[in-house]
């Protein structure tokens, strides 16, 4: 070990050597692990943390001091405890320094509980935290089935409690019964019943392992370190999560653990579990016997009651033959009546229809008048038609006559003519023309093109002449 003394000095006024920060650190360092190189310490945890590397970070303290500790990454996966603040523990491991911040610590290589009120202490806190979490509440638990095919039990191979639960099944009500072997002590115990219990429910139906109906986890007595296993949250929770129902038989029958809060039924010891998974086979033989003796006795006295109020009701009834006999007689009756109503009916139908046939008239001299007074309406139409056409006729050439008569063609003949410009909307006075127009004179034989020449003439002289002579008053003036 390297000790200040050895380290090689400076030169210095007062003749005392001079050593590095490092060369300080590492002789500590150095000091620490040889004098502390295996220790136990006893205190609480303290500032619990798991760093994103797996490493865990506390401190240990006690009413006196407060002492730094770190467990690495592959330490930490085999603790038999998972560390916890408020936990009072013994940890085992080494004492050593961190020189980057010259503090000392101690190196967790193993971590235990310390006495057996931590123990109590733990157990009380893991209950209230898994009961927050609903794993022991009862609308969770499952019914026990009345009579498993299969039962399968995860405890010890060896010892009195397989044997105890094989022989109780077996003086009951055999059947058959499959074995997990597991640890049920010790720091790999928790995992292996864990496992086993996953494993059973893991099994498929119809498999070359059959699938068990019901499962029971046991072990015999001890004190609460012994029993631990079974208050580890794995297990509790393996146990709340089983779609198989399951009887916890952990101990004697004062000791209670976490399993028995979770599993859908607690047997207060490994015997018990095994009673309460099957019934008694001669009970229930002697139970069916007597079912069938009273089912029997039931039937048997039903039976006699009914014979009886049948005889009753049969002294009810009248005689059957005579019932058929005026049955048969009302038959006869009523077919005689029915025979003669039938032609009665017949007769009186045939006799109307031949009145109706006799007043019935010959068609074929309806159709002659019919046809006869159809021509003469035919006739009368064709003279009436004709008539029409003769009076349209001479209306028509009336109306044309006057309207020939009034036509400005006939205006035109009498020497007038009609003046209008080349695209043919008509000039009716001089005011409307310009010199220079180009002007349409219509006459009564044909038209002839002209062109405005001359300037507009005075009003005066636009009047026209009137021609001496009489009068014509066939018509009005057109212009």
């Amino acid at each position: 070990m390297e000790t200040i003394e050895s380290a090689a000095p400076g030169a210095g006024l007062d003749n005392l050597p001079i050593f590095t920060v490092g060369e300080i650190s590492q002789s500590v360092k150095g000091a620490l692990e040889g004098a502390f190189a295996r220790v136990r310490v006893r205190g609480e945890i303290s500032g619990f943390k798991r760093a994103g590397s797996g490493h865990l970070y506390f401190s240990l303290k006690d009413a006196d001091a407060v002492l730094d500790a770190v467990c690495w990454r592959g330490t930490a996966g085999r603790l038999a405890i998972a560390p916890d603040d408020g936990v009072e523990v013994i940890a085992t491991g080494r004492i050593t320094s961190y020189p980057q911040r010259s503090r000392y610590q101690i190196v967790v290589e193993a971590l235990e509980l310390s006495g057996e009120g931590a123990l109590l202490k733990l157990l009380e806190e893991r209950r209230a935290k898994l009961g927050r979490e609903g794993l022991f509440d009862a609308d969770r638990k499952k019914p026990l089935p009345f009579l498993p095919d299969v039962i399968g039990v995860v405890t010890s191979p060896t010892g009195a409690v397989i044997r105890d639960i094989l022989h109780r099944i077996g003086e009951r009500f055999p059947r058959r019964v499959l074995v997990w072997p597991v640890l049920v002590q010790g720091d790999a115990a928790a995992a292996q019943i864990a496992a086993a219990i996953a494993g059973f429910n893991a099994l498929p139906a119809g498999g070359a392992a059959p699938r068990p109906d019901l499962l029971i986890v046991a072990r015999g007595g001890g004190s609460l370190e012994d029993l631990w296993a079974f208050n580890e949250e794995a297990v509790v929770r393996a146990v709340a999560e089983s779609r198989i129902p399951v009887i916890s038989a952990v101990g004697h029958e004062t000791d209670t653990t976490l399993i028995d809060y979770a599993a859908d039924h607690r047997a207060p010891t490994p015997s018990a579990a095994a009673e309460a998974a099957v019934p008694v086979r001669l009970e229930l033989l002697a139970q069916v016997i007597e079912l069938g003796t009273r089912v029997l006795a039931t039937v048997r006295r039903t039976l006699a009651e009914r014979a009886m109020r049948l005889e009753g009701l049969a002294r009810g009834l009248p005689d059957l033959a005579r019932v058929i006999e005026e049955s048969a007689q009302r038959l006869d009756d009523w077919t005689e009546r029915l025979t003669n109503g039938l032609e009665v009916g017949l007769e009186r139908r045939r006799a109307r229809l031949g009145a109706l046939a006799a007043g019935l008239v010959d068609p074929r001299a309806r159709l002659a008048r019919a046809r006869d007074r159809l021509e003469a309406e035919s006739r009368a139409l064709a003279a009436a038609a004709r008539s029409l056409l003769r009076d349209a006729r001479s209306r028509l050439g009336r109306v044309s006559d006057l309207l020939e008569s009034a036509s400005f063609e006939r205006v035109l003949e009498r020497g007038f003519a009609l003046v209008s410009e080349r695209g043919g909307a008509p000039i009716a006075t001089a005011a409307e023309t310009a010199p220079g127009m180009d002007i349409a004179i219509r006459f009564s034989d044909a038209e002839a093109a002209a062109t405005v020449t001359g300037s507009q003439v005075a009003p005066a002289e636009r009047q026209r002449p009137r021609r001496a002579g009489r009068k014509d008053t066939r018509q009005g003036e057109l212009l």
